[in-house]
């Protein structure tokens, strides 16, 4: 007999009805609407006649179908829907018998959420989002009340196009002509002749003037009118006329008439210096007949400092000039006897007012300072590059010369350009973290351009860019150019000061560095002291290295390193960038005097801001405290080892892990070698017999983290579910085998089990005997499995987290690289799949380690306490740099609260409808350690347990040691927040000093003038302009007090003043004592708990 076919009939209407086609095969003819009708059904039963063997009679089969295509497809989806689980919703919990399974609600409450990282989305509905209530301000009545104003205002617009009230008849200056002359600058309205308008502009000869035609106003100008302006002096006998001269002001290009002195009282005077004292810049100073006024190159300077805007034509020469000018005014050159050309490399640079500076803003006996206080007077530098700083090659030094190079931040370009022509065809390469900046030494992409990019040193702390401190890179960040760049820093530094220089290549760059600098030049070359330096890697850019570089390049466990974290050089990059594009288009001066000008603007606008440092201290003060009481007498013997290593690298170092905790193959080699001495029941031993159970485990665990990825489109990987679970089915199988020797109890349980048919091999069972009760794991395991088990869970637990936090890592760089460099579709296709590939392994490893935790727990009866590890929630898989600051996340929750409230009850007030909101709503999602805005790094946070922790079952070497190296990093923590206290209250008071410093400076130069000699109107505004810059840097310094002092009310709201301290009538002494005594560790004398210094840009004048 033929097996049956079914097939849908093309008649819709028709009843059911069975089909011979002449042989043995029946075909049923079914309506559409009947398999479209209802969703309940899994199948559609379907009658079939069947004949008898003897095909004397004929009997109907119920026979189920599958719903047809394309219906089928719509069907399923829906039976899915509402009788079965999604595949992307959470695992069922599986059925309630005596700790069968780890995977029990509560492990799934805590299983890690594969987000890719937090870059990319995966799809699903979109999050439960509540529109915010707009905030009503008081300008908003304002605005409805305008609104009926609108005619009114409009009127008296459309007003001003007309005469208005002026008098079109008889000119009110004269009463004889007839007015048509408007001025639109002048306050009157009235219109006046031609005669008249020309006699008032003659002190307003920049003024924009209209014409009335009778019907509408036509623009002119005065130079048509008839003015024409007098330079240097009125009353000039034989005037010079120039009557197509071009003025550039603000808003407008004027074409005046104007005329230079030409009689006895000239005495000389270049034509430029007429201009110039009418406050004129010439565009050239052979026969000027163009120029722009002060006000006009102001307002570029300002633009192009803080919008990065540019002139249309890149090589405008008084943009240069003038901004060449006034660093030089500001620097006080203009008040020197030996003037301009007396200017010494790095004359014109700005520097930091809170680093230490001999001489000048620490005190006389700094070297005899207690060991104690050695790191208040340290001095830190950070050491960096940036290729988008090009320049291609254009124009030569010939041909646009620099007008101040080598004399603010670049350094001296000549004696640079000889030295590198030397260094040619280097090949270091890096052999530590394959970081980019020697990736692409030699293979940074150079061809057409002069410059591939910058190099640059600033103060770590303040982000001072450091005079001289700046070079061209002609090829990558080669060596030779940054040793240049170091050396031209270092030379003007105090050779009696500890310097801390940071460089993310600093594992590779400081090898054979100082066999290097002494092959300078004698122009760069200074005195170095080897004990009084010290080279350490940024906190951001230290886990991109090894373990090694970690633990000895660390700015962590460096004493006197403070809070300093050493990226303060990746601030300026982002501000410097807005002129690269421009930059990079200009001859060799010119780009160098304008990066000069905007470094120089950069280091007058910043000050630093430190807040909460205090009450970070105290919180890594008292967690240091209750492990160090936690511990006893061991505590002096590590905290000596910490001395004697902070006093000579050469001793153990207390950050480092010297023994080797025993792996999985260690673990599972020693069991076999034990069960090698007893007689075995099987072939497979006790410990094969459990490990191929846990080897399931492990599979079933790979299969549901590939369905999900599968189903949730996250990885282009083709990945064969059917190929895997028939796999895993039949390893089950053989095990269920062996469970019949060593687990009779196991297939008892498994048999009391409701079956399931929809159930797959990854959400079997596998009964290991932590699933059991533990009488049936003392009746029914035989061979001792159950502690076996527990040895082997033992050595998972171990393995999974070292492998987690290697995951964690990897997503750590991931998230990094991916920022930064995967931009475009196909780069971010290759990252998306990796970072999948990533989330997924931190999946298994860390539900490995849960499930491994939860099985130890079981077999100790249900004691956590005797787990040996802690319990991993899901809050704790995170990366590094993630916080889990409570208070911070609480202090926002408040806030935010708070601010709700305020707004319902202001809408109410506007008798506005408002829903009321859940206070939980919108915070779940934040406690999850990766609070976006709160993220800190190695020194303020209270790490993750999985970063500090190796668990409690190794041998005694094993827990002696990870005990000493998390108490060592815990007392590092604590010892640099009271150094970054300390600290800040020693640069408070050095940043006085410094302002200071500089009025007293300014004052000097103004008492050098040589009344008498030079002449009066020279001597007598030099004498004004630096009476004005001491009279600033006081004002400055006041400003900062009034800052230190205030008290912090939260933002939006006004700081309210501690103090009315004054120091413009204080002098040196009296600054230098404020804030450097009597603070030691663990005092609160000093600034408040909140300072924060200011600068006003109207102040770089």
């Amino acid at each position: 007999m033929m097996r049956p076919r079914v097939r849908r009939s093309k008649n819709r209407k028709s009843l059911a009805a069975l089909q011979h086609d002449g042989d043995d095969d029946y075909h049923l003819s079914i309506p559409l609407d009947e398999f479209i009708e209802g969703s309940s059904a899994s199948s559609v039963p379907t009658l079939v006649e069947r004949t008898s063997a003897d095909s004397r009679r004929t009997y109907a089969q119920t026979f189920p179908i599958e719903p047809p295509s394309p219906i089928k497809r719509i069907r399923l989806d829906a039976l899915q829907n509402e009788d079965s689980t999604p595949m992307d919703c959470e695992d069922p919990p599986l059925p309630d018998f005596s700790n069968f399974s780890a995977f029990d609600a509560e492990l799934e409450s805590e299983r890690y959420d594969m987000d890719l990282g937090g870059i990319y989305d995966l799809p699903g509905p979109p999050p439960k989002r509540t529109r915010a209530k707009p905030k009503i301000t008081p300008s908003d009545k304002s605005m409805h009340e305008w609104r009926a104003l609108r005619d009114e205002y409009l009127r008296a617009i459309l007003r001003l196009e007309g005469c208005a009230d002026a008098s079109e008849d008889i000119c009110p200056g004269c009463n004889v002509a007839t007015s048509t002359i408007r001025c639109y600058d002048c306050f009157q309205e009235e219109l006046y002749c031609a005669a008249c308008t020309v006699g008032m502009h003659r002190k307003n000869p920049l003024h924009v003037i209209d014409a009335w035609d009778g019907k509408i106003f036509q623009r002119t100008s005065l130079k048509d009118l008839g003015l024409r302006v007098q330079l240097y002096h009125e009353g000039c006998v034989s005037p010079v006329a120039v009557d197509n001269f071009v003025l550039l002001d603000l808003g407008h290009i004027h074409e005046l008439s104007v005329a230079f002195c030409g009689c006895e009282k000239r005495h000389g005077m270049e034509r430029q210096k007429e201009l110039l004292r009418r406050r004129w810049y010439p565009a050239t100073h052979n026969t000027p007949r163009t120029a722009a006024t002060f006000k006009f190159l102001d307002f570029f300077i300002i633009q192009t400092h803080q919008a990065k805007t540019t002139m249309p034509q890149t090589d405008t020469p008084s943009s240069f000039e003038w901004r060449h000018l006034q660093m030089l005014k500001r620097a006080g050159r203009g008040h020197d006897p030996s003037g301009v050309n007396g200017t010494k490399p790095g004359g014109l640079a700005i520097e930091c007012p809170a680093c230490p500076r001999p001489n000048m803003n620490i005190p006389e006996d700094w070297e005899d300072a207690p060991a104690a206080d050695k790191f208040l007077y340290f001095l830190f530098l950070a050491l960096d590059a940036c290729f988008r700083l090009k320049r291609r090659v254009i124009s030569s030094e010939l041909r646009d010369p620099g007008l101040g190079t080598g004399w603010a931040y670049f350094v001296e370009q000549e004696p640079y350009r000889q030295y590198l022509l030397m260094a040619t065809n280097e090949t270091e390469m890096s052999t530590c973290s394959g970081l980019a900046a020697l990736d692409y030494t030699n293979t940074k992409f150079s061809r057409g351009y002069s410059a591939t990019g910058v190099g640059m040193g600033v103060c770590a702390r303040h982000e001072f860019v450091q005079p001289t401190g700046v070079g061209d890179l002609q090829k990558g960040e080669r060596y030779s150019n940054m040793d240049w760049i170091f050396s031209a820093i270092m030379r003007w530094k105090d050779q009696r000061l500890f310097k801390v220089i940071s460089y993310n290549i600093v594992c590779q760059w400081f090898k054979s560095l100082f066999d290097r600098l002494v092959k300078l030049p004698a122009t760069v070359r200074f005195f170095i002291v080897t004990r009084l330096m010290c080279f350490v890697i940024p906190k951001m850019h230290i886990h991109s290295h090894t373990l090694a570089c970690q633990l000895v390049f660390s700015l962590n466990f460096l004493l006197g390193a403070t809070q300093t974290d050493s990226e303060g050089i990746e601030r300026p990059w982002a501000n410097f960038g807005g002129v690269a594009t421009s930059t990079r288009e200009m001859g060799p001066g010119s780009r160098r005097d304008t990066l000069d000008s905007h470094l120089s603007y950069w280091n007058w606008s910043k000050l630093i801001g430190i807040d909460k440092a205090r009450i970070e201290e105290k919180e890594q003060s008292e967690a240091f405290e209750a492990f160090s009481l936690e511990q006893g007498e061991r505590v002096e013997d590590w905290r000596a080892m910490v001395h004697a290593f902070e006093a000579n690298s050469k001793k153990p170092n207390p950050y480092e892990a010297t023994t080797k905790a025993k792996t999985e193959a260690d673990i599972r080699l020693s069991l076999a070698e034990e069960e090698a001495a007893r007689p075995s029941l099987h072939d497979v031993s006790p410990s094969g017999f459990i490990y191929t159970g846990l080897d399931l485990e492990e599979q079933q665990r790979r299969v549901r983290v590939s369905i999900e990825l599968k189903k949730a489109q996250t990885t282009a990987q083709k990945i064969d579910i059917v190929a895997m679970q028939r796999k895993l089915s039949r390893g089950i199988t053989r095990f269920r085998k062996l469970q019949a020797t060593y687990m009779p109890a196991a297939l008892q349980a498994l048999a009391r089990l409701p079956a399931d048919p929809a159930e797959t091999p990854e959400r079997t069972p596998l009964m290991l005997p932590s699933a059991l009760t533990a009488a049936e794991r003392e009746t029914g395991c035989l061979g001792g499995v159950q502690y076996t088990e527990a040895t082997a869970r033992d050595g998972q637990c171990a393995a999974a987290l070292m492998r987690l936090r290697h995951q964690l890592h990897i997503k750590s760089c991931f998230m990094t690289y991916k920022k930064n460099n995967a931009h475009h579709q196909g780069a971010n296709t290759r990252s998306r799949t990796l970072v999948a590939r990533n989330e997924s392994k931190i999946r298994l490893h860390s539900e490995k380690y849960q499930t491994a935790w939860t099985a130890i727990r079981v077999l100790n009866g249900g004691d956590s306490s005797s787990v040996g590890w802690r319990k991993l929630h899901q809050t704790d898989i995170r990366i590094m740099e993630d916080s889990e600051d409570a208070r911070k996340r609480d202090e926002r929750r408040k806030q935010e609260t708070q601010r709700r409230k305020e707004r319902e009850r202001r809408l109410i007030a506007e008798g506005e409808h408002v829903e009321k909101e859940d206070d939980e709503e919108g915070w779940e999602d934040q406690d999850d350690g990766n609070e976006p805005g709160v993220a800190t790094t190695e020194s303020c946070r209270l790490v993750s347990w999985i970063w500090t922790t190796t668990g409690t079952t190794g041998s005694d070497v094993e827990l002696e040691e990870a005990l000493h190296i998390e108490w060592a990093k815990a007392y590092a923590r604590a010892r640099r927040w009271k150094e970054e206290v300390r600290l800040l209250q020693e640069e408070y008071r050095r940043i006085l000093v410094s302002f200071e410093y500089e009025a007293r400076r300014w004052e000097g130069r103004a008492c050098a003038i040589r009344v008498g000699v030079e002449e009066v109107g020279f001597a007598q505004g030099a004498m004004a302009y630096a009476l004005r810059q001491a009279a600033m840097y006081r004002d400055i310094a006041a400003r900062a007090v009034v800052t230190m002092t205030e008290v912090r009310r939260g933002r939006g709201r006004k700081h309210l003043p501690t103090s009315s301290v004054s120091v413009l009538e204080g002098d040196v002494g009296t600054v230098g004592e404020m804030g450097n005594n009597g603070a030691r560790e663990g005092t609160d004398d000093g600034a408040g708990d909140n300072a924060t210094l200011i600068s006003r840009e109207n102040c770089y004048v």
